[in-house]
């Protein structure tokens, strides 16, 4: 009587796990559309904001005639306002597009073990989805083609063909990530939600994204104890390798030997901190940058420098 039980249990959790996957890919399919923008095979997009798909990049061989099918069965033209090689995103403008079918990223972060789902509209047959597990969350990341990624999410999710640019989606629904799969060979890789909708800002807006840089080689180091008087909790920062003649950081002071602890007050304790840092409206600004040199807590005053796509 007690094995029927357990084996009624298991039945029941499976079938409400069952469920909760289906009502997820239900709750997101109108955000997903198909998207033209190559001949040999189309590829897919989300809805993110009001008459704008989020796709990715490398999907669209031309710029030009490109169109989406909505989840209803409707083309509709479409209009590349950016893209990104970095982050291997674009946006598309979609006029007609209506506003109850905008996504909405998960909150909070993405785990390692969690559950997830790829989900796609590769053809006008409806939805598909592919159910797996966050497998690894980290960045930056050397990808194909010398493209740097600031970060990732990798899933365990098969990702059959025409899944580029579809979303990546937890138990609810929400959106984990954008799936990018032209980065890594055979590696089902997602940029996360919350960087694939600041991107999307920057796209929209300009049509690129600018990322700043320091002209800096640095490796990520631990401070000894004396040396963390005035960082509060930080145990690291990036120790200065490097420097290139005529970069921002040379022009603003910086050496060999140097360990950059901070930029405008923001903790540095690896590269991945500082790239985050360094993106968006930071370009052609001054910053003030912290560091420490013979033991003791300076500040220098760089103006962050522009840096090329993919560079």
């Amino acid at each position: 009587m007690e094995n029927q039980t357990s084996a009624a249990g298991a039945t029941s959790a499976l079938s409400v796990l069952s469920k909760g996957m289906a009502d997820a890919v239900e709750k997101i399919g109108p955000s997903v559309v198909q998207v033209h923008g190559r001949r040999r095979r189309s590829a897919s997009g989300l809805v993110y904001a009001t008459g704008k798909v989020l796709t990715a990049s490398h999907v669209l061989e031309r710029e030009e005639d490109l169109s989406v099918v909505t989840h209803d069965g409707r083309t509709l033209e479409a209009r590349l306002l950016g893209r990104d090689s970095s982050t291997d995103l674009a946006v598309l403008e979609v006029p007609k597009l209506e506003d109850g079918t905008i996504a909405e990223p998960a909150a909070g972060g993405v785990r390692v073990g969690q559950v997830s789902l790829a989900v796609a509209r590769p053809s006008r047959d409806g939805i598909r989805a592919s159910f797996g597990v966050i497998s690894a969350v980290g960045g930056p990341l050397r990808a194909r083609r010398g493209v740097r990624m600031e970060s990732y999410v990798q899933t365990d999710a098969t990702p059959y063909p025409g899944f580029s640019g579809g979303p990546l989606i937890d138990a609810e629904g929400a959106v984990l990530g954008v799936m990018a799969l032209g980065l890594a060979r055979g590696v089902a890789l997602a940029v996360p939600a919350d960087v694939a909708w600041r991107v999307a800002g920057a796209l929209s807006e300009r049509g690129s994204v600018k990322r700043g840089y320091l002209g800096i080689l640095s490796q990520p180091v631990r401070l000894p104890a004396a040396q963390r008087v005035g960082l509060g909790e930080q145990k690291g920062g990036l120790l200065v390798v490097g420097v290139e003649d005529g970069s921002p950081a040379g022009e603003g002071g910086m050496i060999l030997g140097d360990i950059l602890v901070s930029l405008d007050a923001a903790p540095v304790t690896d590269t991945e901190e500082l790239q985050m840092l360094l993106t968006g409206d930071r370009v052609g600004s001054e910053a003030v940058a912290g560091v420490i040199r013979g033991g003791e807590l300076q500040t220098l005053r760089v103006t962050v420098g522009e840096r090329g796509q993919g560079a």
